[in-house]
């Protein structure tokens, strides 16, 4: 199975997420976004992969969030994925794709055991933004 980290190596919980997955055999394929940012498409596809709407995947306290006025309400989903692949830093990170499910890494733990369990069996849930985790359901 092949599995991809975007990482950021300046970033703690990249770094961390990057050790629990070799601490736990899995040698993914790292992609240093910022030195490579990923086109559009990349970004629309890793949304798909994540359940995530564009600002869902944002770092809304970085400088160009606010230089480019991202929060505006009226700006198309189109633009802000456009932000995203022209300011890379406003992606938030570390994200784990492993065939065609994916996970943001915060907790690290959580990427890394998905991977780890392989393409089968990794798990993706729409995130709460306000919460940070996926919707509740009623057994």
């Amino acid at each position: 199975m092949d599995v991809r980290i975007y990482h950021n190596p300046r970033c703690s919980k990249s770094r961390q997420t990057l050790q629990l997955l070799r601490d736990r055999g899995v040698e993914p394929e790292v992609v240093e976004y910022l030195k490579t940012p990923p086109a559009p498409a990349e970004i629309e596809r890793l949304l798909g992969l994540l359940g995530l709407e564009p600002r869902d995947l944002m770092r809304k306290k970085e400088q160009p969030y606010k230089d480019r006025g991202l929060d505006a309400p009226d700006l198309s989903r189109a633009a802000l994925v456009a932000a995203m692949s022209e300011e890379p830093i406003l992606i938030e990170r570390p994200i784990v794709v492993a065939g065609k499910r994916a996970a943001l890494g915060r907790p690290p733990e959580r990427a890394a055991k998905d991977a780890h369990r392989g393409a089968a069996r990794f798990k993706t849930r729409p995130r709460d933004p306000v919460q940070g985790r996926g919707p509740r359901r009623n057994k």
